[in-house]
């Protein structure tokens, strides 16, 4: 499973429709909106890189009101369960 974590810049006045139609998408698990620099970040998780790049090249990309975006590849998923155990003293 590639989890892919996509920045999006979308015009300001469509924000919720842009976050509504790319939540839609199939592979697309969760939409937030944010503050600061980027307007939405999309959560992706799909069988492999292929579909990554169907999803963001080819369908969120075309989203009317997407200025652009950025992509990130997850490596490796931490929880809070696993940072707990790794800063665990012992006690």
């Amino acid at each position: 499973m590639i989890t892919a974590i996509v920045f999006v810049n979308a015009d300001v006045a469509r924000i919720p429709e842009v976050a509504e139609q790319i939540a839609s998408l199939p592979g697309v698990t969760e939409v937030y909106s944010v503050t600061g620099a980027l307007d939405l970040i999309a959560m992706i998780r799909v069988r492999d890189h292929d579909a990554v790049a169907e999803v963001v090249a080819n369908k969120l990309n075309k989203v009317a009101g997407v200025l652009n975006t950025e992509t990130h590849i997850a490596f490796r998923a931490y929880s809070n369960h696993d940072l707990e155990a790794a800063f665990s003293l012992g006690g």
